[in-house]
């Protein structure tokens, strides 16, 4: 499984969420299977998301659609997001 981090501003977190819940089904059919969004303790606007995606080439694909960039848009995303295709490693629980 391929990773995908996405780490952007949002101008109202609960505005976001709404229209990142809504895109649901398009991310799952592109191949994700699964995600955390997670913010720092002082900024709840400051979101970096966690996607596990079927492989790295669809994650790809998927970021440099021209709907996700409309949907992120509609959805208030200040400024360019960060982004990231990460590959793992190695995992582990202790």
């Amino acid at each position: 499984m391929a990773q995908l981090l996405i780490k952007h501003k949002v101008k109202d977190y609960p505005a976001w969420k709404k229209v990142f819940d809504g895109f649901i089904e398009t991310r799952k059919a592109e191949g994700e299977k699964s995600y955390q969004i997670m913010h720092p303790e002082n900024d709840s606007n400051d979101l970096l998301a966690i996607f596990e995606w079927d492989n790295l080439e669809n994650a790809k694909t998927f970021v440099g659609s021209s709907q996700l960039k409309q949907t992120m848009g509609n959805a208030g995303v200040i400024g360019e997001p960060e982004v990231y295709f990460l590959e793992e490693y190695a995992s582990g629980k202790v």
